[in-house]
């Protein structure tokens, strides 16, 4: 039976792949550089107004964020992977049980990572060694931040499942009501009423609170097997099993680089609060490289679990040159301008010349060859479109987890240098891109046995 979607809808099985790609793949590039643009509002205003002690605290809980966060958002992948090739084989009665399977879990996880969040926060810092000057600022943000676990969880769900179909415009327009929001608030509380850190977070939350609505409202609304009736929200067994089987490895690959980074962000702190201020301004301009990488692996995904439910699988091997060659060619080109204007992009962030120095090293390690890390996301993503998730999660816990470990508590151990620390990131990208496509090629032709051999 053919699954009735809206205009929305893209056709990744039968359409041209470049523009398709770039119809589903611009719109979320957008609604990236949305988000990084209103989190680094965050930053800016932090830094600016609140001074280099209000930036380091905010910058000292990214990884612990990315940690806690990392697992639901694994198991939202899931429920994306799960849905495309749903609507790639046109099985309209599992959509729709698969959709109010992935809200319920959405739900589920966001209370779960509220009591996380407001529980382990502060220990987990002190854990890293966040600088005492810094600790209870962290801890505050962190604390208010995971207050809005839910309405982040159902956001995320909801955008996935929207994904799923091709659609990335509409979450792109509710990012970007609730960021110019996020703005106001960040203006309103941290220069107005001298809030700070607290102001920063309060005004995260609110905005992810109107996010969620606005999709939530958005999926109420549907006319096809995906749209959401919030009274048959409920886990549907053989679907929990389903988007966990994909999305707990997932969530476990996010969670692993979290860890490699909490294990660098405590040898980051060993420097003092220029350190984490610097290193946390560099990221923040780093992170709108990720625009085009996170857009291409999202697209690459669906794409091919799309056309795995179609079986056009000679169009999954197709895809991966393409989409290959598109996010290297989008993290050189972004990496080179931003280095280049490394200075002045710093400056934004704070008036400190001590911190900039200090964000110019990361960008000189790390950001210059980001396009490693751009490449190894392609074929990991294409396996799990093609069902395979535990592999690149592994690939990934060998790759990055244990070379950055090794490098950390052995070779930088007896130099102690940042710029040697930072070097950390490129060593573990190039090996996790080198097992990662020799895998790929295993398991496509695996995928293809499995499909093709006759049926017992």
């Amino acid at each position: 039976m053919k699954h009735a979607f809206t205009s929305r809808s893209i056709d990744m099985v039968k359409g041209p792949l470049l523009k398709n790609t770039f119809i589903f793949a611009i719109p979320l590039m957008l609604s990236n550089l949305l988000q990084i643009t209103f989190n680094s509002a965050d930053t800016i205003v932090v830094g600016k107004f609140g001074g280099q002690a209000a930036l380091a605290a905010v910058g000292a809980t990214g990884s612990l964020v990315n940690l806690l966060v990392s697992l639901f958002n694994g198991i939202s992948t899931g429920s994306n992977i799960v849905i495309a090739r749903q609507i790639g084989g046109g099985e309209d009665d599992k959509i729709r049980k698969t959709v109010h399977t992935s809200f319920f879990l959405a739900l589920a996880g966001g209370v779960l990572l509220t009591i996380l969040g407001l529980f382990i926060s502060k220990p987990l810092l002190k854990l890293m060694g966040t600088p005492d000057d810094i600790i209870d600022l962290s801890a505050l943000y962190l604390k208010i931040y995971f207050s809005g676990s839910i309405p982040l969880c159902l956001y995320d769900f909801g955008s996935s499942i929207l994904r799923a179909k091709g659609d990335t415009s509409r979450p792109m327009a509710y990012l970007t009501v609730s960021g110019i929001l996020n703005i106001l608030l960040n203006l309103f509380f941290v220069i107005v009423l001298k809030m700070t850190v607290s102001g920063v977070a309060i005004a995260t939350v609110a905005s992810e609170c109107v996010s969620a609505f606005l999709i939530v409202r958005a999926m109420t609304r549907e006319n096809g097997s995906d749209r959401l009736y919030l009274d048959q929200i409920r886990p549907y067994g053989t679907y929990v099993k389903q988007i966990l089987r994909i999305g707990i490895p997932a969530g476990f690959q996010g969670m692993m680089w979290a860890i490699s980074n909490v294990a660098v962000q405590s040898a980051i702190n060993s420097f003092g609060s220029i350190a984490i201020a610097g290193n946390s301004a560099a990221a923040n301009v780093e992170s709108f490289t990720y625009i085009g990488m996170f857009a291409f692996s999202q697209a690459i995904m669906t794409f091919t679990s799309q056309c795995a439910g179609a079986k056009e699988y000679k169009r999954i091997r197709h895809m991966l040159g393409v989409f290959s060659l598109m996010t290297v060619a989008w993290s050189l080109a972004a990496c080179g301008l931003e280095y280049l204007v490394g200075r002045p992009l710093l400056s934004l962030y704070t008036n400190d010349s001590r911190v900039i120095d200090a964000g110019m090293i990361r960008m000189k390690w790390v950001m210059l060859p980001l396009f490693l890390n751009a490449l190894l996301d392609i074929p990991g993503m294409s396996m799990r479109g093609m069902r395979y998730s535990t592999t690149p999660t592994l690939i990934m816990f060998l790759g990055i987890v244990g070379v950055r470990l090794l490098y950390i508590y052995t070779f930088w151990q007896s130099h102690q240098r940042l710029d040697i620390l930072y070097m950390c990131f490129p060593l573990s990208w190039a090996v996790t891109v080198i097992i990662m496509f020799l895998f790929w090629i295993l398991y496509y032709r695996r995928f293809l046995r499995s499909i093709l051999a006759p049926e017992a």
